[in-house]
């Protein structure tokens, strides 16, 4: 039961991806029937249309439609990237509690030292 149904989503995600690829398998499986019945340009033979026109169509509309899909899709990730649930940070008194720093004094030398030079070539 498990293979068949992998195989279904396999199937399902392939032709979500060729979907192109169908429309133009079917309109050659169809070729003659689009040209002399669902053909714009049926009336005008000079065009040499023979369908095209139909397929071009039926091509932008699986376009559009992958299109809105996706962009469904990322519309649907960017609203749970920002959905959140209220966030309650509690602070524990043990973790924040406030250390003493001995402060010692550095005492400077008051004499200045010489001022390193890099040796000059000769």
């Amino acid at each position: 039961m498990q293979r068949i149904i992998a195989y279904l989503l396999i199937v399902s995600l392939l032709s979500a991806n060729f979907s192109r690829l169908f429309v133009y398998a079917g309109f050659e499986l169809n070729k003659n029937y689009i040209a002399t019945k669902l053909c714009e340009n049926r009336d005008k033979p000079w065009m040499h249309c023979n369908g095209k026109c139909y397929f071009m169509k039926k091509i932008k509309q699986a376009e559009d439609k992958q299109n809105s899909e996706s962009r469904q899709a990322q519309k649907n990730l960017f609203q749970e990237a920002f959905y959140s649930r209220p966030v309650v940070i509690k602070f524990h008194s043990v973790l924040l509690s406030v250390t003493a720093v001995p402060n010692y004094r550095i005492k400077l030398p008051q004499q200045p030292r010489t001022v390193f030079q890099p040796p000059r070539l000769a």
